[in-house]
């Protein structure tokens, strides 16, 4: 029986953690709740987390985010599950995750995905007859950082041998997820594209492709099976329904990866309708009415969230990453200094509202940082190059520079990193774009609005909620499935809270910057992959 006052569960598993939200059928989320996980980072590449304390925190969010929200388990008439892309999970024959999760940051399969996709004939690293197989039928390829499931399960076969035995199959996070939810192993034709194994010619019938399966050293015993985008996966099962305190059977629907979700929760789901995303990771994306790769930047059209839809993929290792970073390893950093500091009656650890007076620094400083340049490549690089051992640093600083002058240097490098890929984004798609709806958590800045426009030379719409972008989008795109939204109703479901012009006078500035900022990667990268490239690949 359908419910009167229908509601569906949404849930966007982050780097982070996962944010649950309810949200009601046209679309507005009633609640919403955050509970933080942890990640293991590790000086060989690795970045792991717990596939369970992933479980913990959503069952501990959903239960807030219900109880606030004030909606009867029987209102809820579908869950929908978005999460961070180009993750694995290994899991065994019942359905339990062996170990810990490899993370869409993990670079140890870079050495055997090298191994694996070259050949006689090289082209930047790949075989050219296997770069023009799997770029024609899958619009991508593995990449050579090991950041994607290839390099994942490659490194878990050579390094955890007793683990690659004992999986049964290999899974997404979001895939994961939906396991928990439905006990049903599957991934959904756009969850498994980072794979490169399924032949994405048609977009109405997409495949694995077993030479390509064959050609990334996979086995396709060890791969989920696939169903639809956009389609019912199954029903809740009693023990995931009993945690959640919701009905068993409700249905849940088939998961996608955060850049399908945050496309639709920005509200721009036409072709060439843009969005800029910062998260952890950040990137500039579009839905497209075509199938092409640019393997030169790394950017390529690959299917959507959005049945019958493309999507430009395409990815910047660290967006807010370096926000955090900032806060954590330069200015709160747990070590000895601080322990003396705390000793000394200084307050621990970073205030509530760092991130409002991090803002309130850098305002302070003018256009251009007062010379300090930032260059936010800190976990290595995907688009518009796939450099794994570039890093990132401050340039230009003098004796005159100041703390305040590197937080805003911080806030401009990754505009001028947004405004890099923004270029070859747009040269893909053969046209500008008149602006770009923001969203995420480094949306929430007014300032950085502000900046990316003026480092764009874009009009920016600052999305109202930016954070719940990807959660509202997994909300939407389970409405749609449902049928309780059309894909013309997604627009007027989300607000801009602010529009943002650029400045003339500071986009010469940025312009001038963004020039050195290119150069300072041209001149740099022979000296990072010297310094990185044998300890990360070797």
């Amino acid at each position: 029986m359908e419910s009167a006052d229908p509601h569906v569960l949404a849930v966007d598993l982050g780097t982070g953690g996962p944010k649950v939200a309810v949200l009601a059928s046209t679309g507005r989320i009633l609640a919403h709740a955050f509970q933080a996980v942890g990640i293991d980072l590790t000086a060989d590449g690795g970045a792991e987390q717990s596939p369970q304390a992933w479980w913990d925190a959503i069952v501990a969010s959903a239960g807030r985010a219900l109880s606030e929200s004030g909606v009867a388990p029987g209102d809820i008439v579908g869950i929908g599950c978005t999460a961070q892309w180009s993750g694995t999970v290994p899991v065994d024959d019942t359905g339990t995750a062996i170990g810990p999760a490899i993370s869409w940051m993990d670079s140890r399969g870079a050495r055997a995905v090298r191994e694996t996709v070259r050949g006689t004939l090289n082209v930047q690293g790949y075989s050219a007859s296997k770069l023009a197989r799997w770029v024609r039928r899958t619009g991508g390829i593995p990449s050579l950082s090991g950041k994607d499931p290839v390099g994942h399960i490659h490194f878990l076969r050579a390094q955890r041998p007793d683990v690659y035995a004992a999986t049964t199959v290999f899974l997404e996070p979001v895939d994961y997820l939906n396991l928990r939810l439905t006990g049903l192993a599957r991934a959904s034709h756009d969850s498994i594209t980072l794979h490169w194994v399924t032949d994405n010619r048609d977009i109405d019938a997409i495949a694995y492709d077993d030479a390509l399966i064959a050609l990334a050293g996979l086995e396709r015993s060890k791969l989920p099976d696939l169903v639809p985008t956009g389609s019912v996966l199954g029903g809740l099962t009693p023990a995931a329904a009993g945690q959640l305190g919701l009905l068993p059977g409700t249905p849940v629907i088939a998961g996608m990866g955060d850049l399908h979700s945050a496309a639709v929760g920005s509200g721009a789901v036409a072709d060439f309708d843009a969005h800029l995303y910062i998260g952890t990771s950040s990137w500039v994306s579009c839905h497209v009415p075509f199938k092409k790769t640019d393997a030169l930047t790394n950017i390529a059209s690959i299917p959507s969230g959005l049945p019958g839809r493309y999507l430009v993929a395409d990815e910047h290792e660290t967006g807010g990453a370096c926000l955090t970073w900032l806060r954590d390893n330069l200015l709160f950093p747990d070590d000895a200094l601080a322990a003396f500091e705390t000793a000394a009656g200084a307050a621990p650890g970073p205030p509530d509202n760092f991130f409002g007076l991090l803002n309130d620094v850098a305002s302070s400083v003018p256009v251009g940082s007062n010379g300090v340049l930032f260059t936010p490549w800190l976990n290595g690089e995907r688009s518009p190059v796939d450099d794994h051992t570039i890093r990132g640093g401050f340039h230009n600083i003098s004796l005159s520079s100041t703390r305040a002058d590197m937080a805003r240097a911080v806030f401009e490098g990754v505009a001028l990193n947004s405004a890099w890929l923004l270029g070859a984004v747009e040269k893909y798609c053969k046209r500008a774009f008149p602006s770009l709806a923001f969203v995420g958590g480094g949306a929430n800045s007014d300032l950085w609005s502000q900046i990316h426009a003026d480092a764009t030379g874009r009009t920016i719409r600052q999305i109202e909620d930016p954070v719940l972008a990807n959660v509202r989008g997994a909300g939407l795109l389970t409405l749609l499935a449902l049928g309780y939204l059309t894909m013309e109703d997604i627009p007027g479901t989300v607000t801009v809270k602010a529009t943002y012009e650029p400045d003339p006078a500071a986009g010469e500035v940025y312009a001038s910057l963004l020039k050195e900022f290119v150069n300072l990667y041209e001149k740099t990268k022979a000296i990072h992959k010297r310094l990185n490239g044998r300890r990360l690949i070797g």
